[in-house]
């Protein structure tokens, strides 16, 4: 693979015109789809084949007049104090609003609080459900704004009026100002790392073209696959995030490419074939991980692991063909001041003495990253007992952890949907914002009244329930809806296990009566949904850890690397899942990124964020240990080859990963918790991941493991492809320089005969 990386990295330098032209055609092609294309829509969160799914789609079948899922509002109307609501002026007053939604756009029907007994105990609260012909998705704005002068026309009248329900749900929108600052750290970083402010500008272009490219494709499919915001969102923060840090790996080997001798194109080539086959590997760790999340069975899910799996295939072919093109249109700016003066108009460095401060030279000055291994090195057990007591210490939380979808709940106290949410719960209890709703079809058994009376009883002897509804019939009268009012909110234990009862109960109805009887409502599907995801957790997980430990044997052909790189990416992810559970179900520190109130964990995180930092994990650990093992082969001692591996590439590991909680952490002052609870998460992670698993957890497992760490069995060895990501095939087929004065770099050093267990 290392020569062949190698001939496109030339090719590309050589007709960087040409592959310029190319990429800029993309890009003005996939801007004008995006601006041509219908907008995107929203859509509700399903799960095929849970219980509460095959309701919602019984439902849509027997009423065909409603829908199931449609667009809902609550206007929920509170007196003056000392006052009732059901005052005469305030029934004129509720009379009038809703009389002016009669006829709206798209509005179905409003009901009457007076005549439904949707009136609170002590006659302060009421609502009014308004139902629409449209999903929340496709609700037009002419019908929310009526929504909202019916609500200003009351309020005028002197009562409290707030709005509830999926009506006024918005689509979250790109350009806050967390996400700027995010881009201007990488921006800030990249240009201490590189030294060069064309260096840094060349990363962020690259990383730029492949994410609006991305982001234009995502928007032009929008329509014809069902893309939401969200993947567009996860779209944009992936590829901005590994763009950028794909970039600065091929930039930085080829800087140092140049340093050692290398001519711009023969280190182009270079920089391509070994920091771009690893760049091909993290990639694909990263592709393949987001496209298994279609396993889990959820139509959203698999949507977004398709859009970012799309947006890192895009960062890793930019990095491979524009990045070495810009090489060629920047010349000797891509290099650092210092580098620039120490170079011939041949392209060597002017002395030995000289190469010292070029970036990648072993000799001279340690930098920090080698000074940092050699300290590992000295305390291997300390650091490692520091570094994983603490990463455990911070996973602790995780095993508290909670599923759930955010509700309205969840929203600011600033929004109407919040305040609507409290009144209601003030006015008939926390379990009214989360009705269940039971389906009955007897269809088959018929006798639909008795056994819809017999399921009435049932359900209203089920601990737990406030109230139950009067059954709604379908035309054909074989199928009944009735709804059961919980007596705890929607989120809660207590309506997880009351739902789990219901269903259990029912059962026997069923059996007995040979009707079909169902559990479903919005907070039954979160409950499915969020079940679902638990059950997925870990055949997933095992999954992604049997990957890793695969790709990683056939990387650096060792048993134990790849194992000690597993253990790490879970003691990472923990770490992450305990920061999740101490921020958004705890609270801690939750004021500090705009989090009023506390709840489960948003369901998808947990599967998506180990998809997501399975492949950002194998990042640094390719790019730290494909020096190390390099040095390795090449005579150096255990001690010596970490070294030689934090001197090369510590630096910018270190960089890539700043770079990457930035602008994950750049998300997290979004409105939407879904992007939220992925921006704390996924920066967790990183950071977790890079500083404390490769740069200490990993470096002094190493250390204590000596030679073993490369051990390999003998039937392993003879099986296994030899990927050649270090580039070892380069030094015998190519010439390592162009400059006469270094012909001795292009002899291969000796390799060392790696450690091979027996059959």
């Amino acid at each position: 693979m290392a020569t062949f990386l190698y001939r496109i990295g030339r090719w590309a330098f050589r007709r960087r015109r040409l592959v310029g032209g190319l990429w800029l055609g993309v890009l003005v092609l996939a801007v004008a789809a995006a601006a041509l294309a219908p907008s995107g829509e929203e859509q509700d969160l399903a799960m095929p084949g849970t219980e509460s799914q095959r309701a919602f789609d019984l439902l849509d079948e027997r009423f065909p007049q409603s829908n199931s899922q449609g667009a809902e509002a609550r206007l929920v109307f509170r007196a003056p104090d000392g006052r009732r609501v059901t005052a005469g002026e305030n029934r004129a007053t509720v009379a009038d609003v809703l009389g002016s939604l009669e006829g709206s756009d798209q509005v179905a029907s409003a009901t009457d609080p007076y005549t439904t007994g949707a009136v609170s105990e002590d006659g302060t609260i009421a609502y009014s459900t308004i139902t629409y012909t449209a999903d929340a998705v496709d609700l037009r704005e002419s019908a929310k704004a009526a929504l909202q002068d019916a609500a200003s026309r009351a309020r005028s009248a002197g009562l409290t009026v707030e709005i509830g329900g999926s009506a006024l749900d918005t689509e979250e929108e790109l350009g806050g100002t967390t996400e700027i600052i995010g881009v201007a750290v990488a921006a800030v970083v990249l240009i201490l790392a590189l030294g060069s402010l064309v260096a840094a500008g060349l990363s962020l272009l690259t990383a730029f073209v492949g994410v609006a490219i991305a982001f234009g494709l995502v928007s032009a499919l929008a329509v014809p696959l069902g893309l939401t915001s969200t993947v567009a969102i996860l779209a944009l923060m992936l590829g901005l995030a590994v763009g950028i840090d794909y970039a600065l790996f091929i930039t930085s080997r080829y800087r140092d490419e140049r340093a050692r001798g290398s001519g711009p194109e023969e280190a182009a080539g270079r920089a391509v074939g070994t920091a771009g086959s690893a760049v091909v590997f993290a990639g694909a760790t990263v592709v393949i991980a987001l496209v298994g999340l279609g396993v889990v069975g959820i139509p959203e899910l698999t949507k977004m692991g398709m859009g970012g799996a799309g947006a890192v295939a895009l960062a890793v072919l930019v990095a491979l063909t524009l990045v070495p093109a810009l090489f060629g249109f920047f010349g000797r700016r891509v290099l650092s001041r210092t580098a620039r003066k120490g170079m011939r108009p041949g392209g060597a460095a002017r002395s030995r003495g000289r190469e010292a401060e070029l970036p990648g030279r072993d000799a001279g000055r340690a930098g920090l990253g080698a000074r940092w291994a050699r300290f590992v090195l000295r305390r291997p057990v300390a650091v490692l007992m520091v570094a994983g007591l603490g990463l455990g210490a911070v996973a602790l939380p995780a095993l508290a952890l909670e599923l759930g979808l955010p509700g309205d709940e969840s929203k600011s106290v600033e929004t109407t949907q919040r305040r609507a949410y409290d009144l209601l719960s003030q006015g008939f209890g926390p379990g009214f914002n989360g009705p269940l709703t039971v389906v009955v079809d007897t269809s088959e058994s018929g006798n639909t009244r008795a056994t819809t009376d017999l399921v009435v009883k049932t359900v209203k002897g089920v601990d737990g329930i406030a109230s139950v509804g009067e059954p709604v019939l379908n035309r054909t009268e074989d199928t009944a809806v009735l709804t059961a009012v919980p007596r705890t909110a929607p989120n809660s234990g207590e309506t997880k296990d009351l739902v789990h009862a219901m269903r259990s109960a029912l059962s026997g109805v069923s059996s007995g009566t040979g009707a079909g009887i169902l559990v479903t409502g919005t907070t039954a599907l979160n409950i499915d949904i969020s079940e679902a995801m638990s059950d997925a957790l870990i055949p997933y997980l095992s999954v992604v850890i049997g990957l890793a430990v695969l790709l990683l044997t056939v990387v650096f052909r060792s048993v134990l690397v790849p194992v000690k790189a597993a253990l790490g990416f879970l003691l990472s992810v923990g770490a992450a899942f305990g920061v999740l559970v101490a921020v958004f179900q705890w609270g801690w520190a939750a004021d500090l990124i705009g989090i009023e109130q506390t709840g489960p964990v948003m369901s998808l995180m947990p599967i998506l964020i180990i998809g997501i930092v399975f492949g950002l994990a194998m990042d640094y650990e390719v790019f730290l240990l494909t020096r190390m093992r390099e040095a390795y082969v090449h005579g150096a001692s255990p001690g010596e080859a970490i070294v030689s591996g934090f001197r090369h590439s510590g630096r910018v590991v270190a960089a890539a990963a700043i770079i990457m909680v930035s602008v994950f952490a750049g998300f997290i002052g979004m409105n939407s918790p879904t992007i939220q609870t992925m921006g704390v998460g996924l920066a967790a992670a990183v950071a977790f991941d890079a500083f404390l698993v490769r740069m200490a957890i990993a470096p002094a497992v190493l250390a204590l493991l000596g030679h073993r760490a490369w051990w390999l069995p003998r039937i392993l060895n003879r099986v296994l492809p030899d990927v050649d990501i270090e580039g070892e095939s380069l030094s015998r087929h190519v010439p390592a320089s162009s400059a006469p004065s270094q012909t001795s770099a292009a002899e291969p050093a000796p390799v060392r005969q790696l450690p091979v267990g027996r059959d």
